[in-house]
């Protein structure tokens, strides 16, 4: 079968590199073409993703040969249909198709040329690398075996530095036999990328924003100069608190913050050393959404009903039964599952939305699934559109509308819900700083990360980070950027980006970065067209059918129409900003800049 498949799409390329071919195709080609695209992803793509949903669920051997399989006869026919699209490029036709063609070409993220060895070895990297992630462990020399979960429940909850270092460095451990693979598979995705007309992985990741890549980068790079004095102000007052908790010897005055004290594997986010950073008296007073969780004992399904339940009250319809059926909520006992959060829509045509998930029942989750759940209503809202255009304006959009529905977590929020009382609402609500601040260690944090990573991706990808300084020129971005450091020697031994899912697992990471600017921009304009009074960051949609009929009639555009179209559908503006969130943490910013007075700030 494979062999048929291949001598076919070779056929196929013959057939469309004919001398004089590109000449006479007509509209009624370019028409029969685009039907037969449709009809073939309305046939493949749910066979595809049911392999991919077997191969995250259950790990074994024949699953990751089964999708290996799949995924090179699948990248091997989408291959053919990119260069059989451009065969239309000077093709007088209208917008729709031209916006089509233009998303068949560039809809790759690691494509191989059109070469069925490279082609099935680059399948094989890439399933290899998510296997590696998903099944990773480390274990000592008494034993011991700790998985992913296991080392995060350490890097979240424990205050012993040595403790917390010795996590952080296991985990990382899994990522040394990635590099070799990695690399491998960068070279293979060039030489795809170039086939297909682009100069590299970088530029063809960076094609696909409506605009030239290059001024799309110079955009993200303005905005983060808007957003930073907001985040060095946090950073200046979180190492200071850290300093008082640690000392000198382990958090220095003046540098970078040490990774692993941070509450997070990978530093991207700082919520859980809140209750070091925030210690004013009404600290007392803040909503303890685990606590609440634990004292209802609501499980796990219903952390997700009530997920739902949010965008119900805003208008979109409930979730079908077979996402109740089909879903993974809980890490199983018996297998090897990756459990990295992830939404998914198997078959449009039958609307099989799904989450994978091994929930944990606490505050971090419980926000988490509004942010899955985002993804899923966006996947409901445009799955009646043709199969081209069944995605996010951008690919930050998908991000955004899941994060927009978290910073409707409010205190009001959670009295309509029965989860605390209307005096409980007002109290928390008398320290703003204190609301404000566990948002920001989350959600402010998180986006020089953002943009740092594919930073580095890209120079890895375009050359300009050579293999033998791959960990070195890591650890210096981050730096820069987020001012992280570790106080572990990070030599080339190690591959230490491996042990972030988004690099082995080949997920592009700006969309974080525009999600986390848009999300607030979206927000605010929200709130200004329900003609909310008060602090942008007291804003709560819940319930808001006009803020629902806006959010799903830009959803229901899906990827029909250039990104700065839905954008303004919905914030009346073309051009992101930071000012959203800067406005969001006005009084933050004002109280951190009082409490940094007599500190150094910035890093060496």
């Amino acid at each position: 079968m494979k062999n048929f498949l291949y001598t076919v799409l070779l056929s196929l390329i013959v057939a469309s590199c004919a001398p004089g071919g590109e000449q006479t195709h007509k509209i009624e080609d370019l028409e029969n073409f685009l039907a037969l695209v449709e009809e073939e992803n309305k046939k493949d793509g749910p066979v595809i993703y049911s392999a991919s949903w077997i191969s995250s669920n259950f790990i074994t051997y024949d699953s990751q040969k089964v999708i290996a399989d799949y995924g090179t006869r699948y990248t091997l026919k989408s291959l053919e249909r990119s260069r059989q699209a451009s065969n239309f490029d000077n093709l007088d036709t209208s917008p729709e198709n031209k916006r089509m063609l233009s998303i068949l070409k560039s809809s790759f993220v690691m494509p191989p040329p059109l070469d069925k060895t490279l082609a099935s070895e680059l399948s094989q990297i890439s399933t290899g690398l998510e296997a590696m992630y998903g099944t990773g462990e480390y274990c000592y020399e008494d034993g011991a075996c700790y998985d992913l979960e296991a080392f995060e429940s350490i890097i979240d909850n424990s205050r012993d530095p040595d403790e917390l270092l010795k996590a952080w460095k296991g985990w990382h451990e899994i990522g040394k036999p990635m590099k070799p693979m990695y690399m491998r598979m960068v070279e293979i995705g060039n030489e795809g990328s170039k086939d297909l007309g682009y100069e590299g992985l970088s530029d063809l990741w960076f094609s696909k924003y409506d605009m030239p890549a290059d001024e799309f980068l110079d955009e993200t790079d303005r905005v983060w100069e808007e957003v930073k004095p907001l985040y060095d102000a946090l950073h200046c007052h979180v190492r200071a608190k850290l300093n008082d908790y640690y000392g000198d010897e382990i958090v220095s005055e003046s540098g970078p913050l040490p990774v692993h004290l941070l509450g997070n594997m990978w530093g991207q986010s700082w919520s859980n050393i809140y209750d070091l950073v925030y210690t004013e008296e009404s600290n007392s007073n803040s909503v303890d959404v685990t606590k609440i969780i634990a004292d209802k004992n609501i499980n796990e399904i219903q952390m997700v009903e009530y997920a739902e339940d949010f965008f119900i009250s805003i208008g979109f319809d409930p979730l079908p039964e077979t996402f109740w059926e089909r879903s993974l909520f809980v890490k199983p006992r018996d297998r090897s599952v990756v459990c990295h959060a992830s939404a998914w829509n198997l078959d449009p045509a039958n609307n099989d939305l799904r989450i994978k998930m091994c929930i944990e029942r606490n505050e971090e989750d419980f926000i988490t699934i509004h942010h899955e759940l985002g993804h899923i209503f966006y996947y409901q809202a445009y799955n009646h559109l043709p199969t081209l255009f069944q995605g996010g304006a951008n690919d930050g959009f998908h991000e955004a509308f899941g994060d927009l529905l978290t910073l409707s977590i409010t205190p009001d929020y959670l009295t309509k819900i029965d989860f605390i009382s209307e005096e409980q609402a007002n109290i928390a609500k008398e320290d703003p700083i204190g609301l404000l601040m566990k948002q920001a260690l989350e959600g402010v944090v998180v986006v020089p990360w953002a943009l740092m990573l594919d930073k580095w991706r890209s120079g890895v990808f375009n050359g300009d980070i050579k293999e033998d300084e791959l960990n070195t020129l890591w650890w210096q971005l981050r730096e820069e950027y987020q001012g992280i450091g570790t106080s572990d020697d990070r030599t080339e031994e190690y591959f230490d980006p491996g042990a972030k899912y988004h690099i082995p697992g080949n997920t592009p990471y700006t969309r974080y970065y525009l999600a986390r600017i848009m999300q607030y921009q979206f927000h605010e304009a929200l709130c200004n067209q329900i003609n909310f009074d008060g602090y942008l960051h007291e804003c709560s949609i819940y319930g808001n059918k006009d803020a629902g009929e806006k959010i799903i009639s830009t959803m229901a555009m899906g990827e029909s129409l250039p990104w700065q179209d839905a954008f303004e559908n919905i914030t009346g503006s073309r051009k992101l900003s930071g000012t959203s969130i800067l406005n969001y943490y006005a009084p933050l910013k004002e109280w951190l800049d009082e409490q940094n007075q007599d500190r150094v700030c910035g890093w060496n």
